[in-house]
């Protein structure tokens, strides 16, 4: 029976960008950056709180990449390398090792290659990962 590992993004928002810390079994793993809360409209809002499977996506654009399925009205959603996220992204997901304001992280690369690797490892086990985000 495969494993289930919960990864738990808690969330503070503000009017520049929605900024995280991911924990993993009550680990720090790194922070997030996100678009600021814009009910969900695609393209320019965080995701929605709730709870997601994980999957390995590739993307012409960004490789290989843990992708976001199932977030209602929303497609293409991953986790994915970028320092600001109004300037970056669009909707998805961004690791970075220092937050330096609201939407604004460090170090994304390095933190994106630590998050992969927990996951990947987890992956390469069989079991199934899940993002809790609240």
């Amino acid at each position: 029976m495969k494993a289930r590992h919960s990864l738990l993004l808690q969330r503070k928002y503000g009017a520049e960008g929605t900024n995280g810390t991911i924990y993993y079994q009550g680990r720090q793993i790194c922070h997030t950056i996100e678009l600021p809360e814009r009910n969900n409209l695609p393209r320019l809002s965080c995701i929605p709180v709730g709870t997601y499977k994980l999957v390995k996506r590739k993307y012409p654009r960004h490789g290989e990449q843990i992708g976001i399925p199932n977030v209602l009205g929303r497609e293409a959603i991953l986790i994915h390398a970028a320092n600001n996220a109004l300037d970056e992204l669009q909707g998805c997901i961004a690791p970075v090792t220092t937050l330096s304001g609201e939407g604004r992280g460090l170090g994304s690369g390095k933190a994106l290659a630590k998050l992969k690797a927990l996951v990947y490892s987890l992956w390469d086990m069989g079991d199934e990962v899940y993002l809790t985000i609240r």
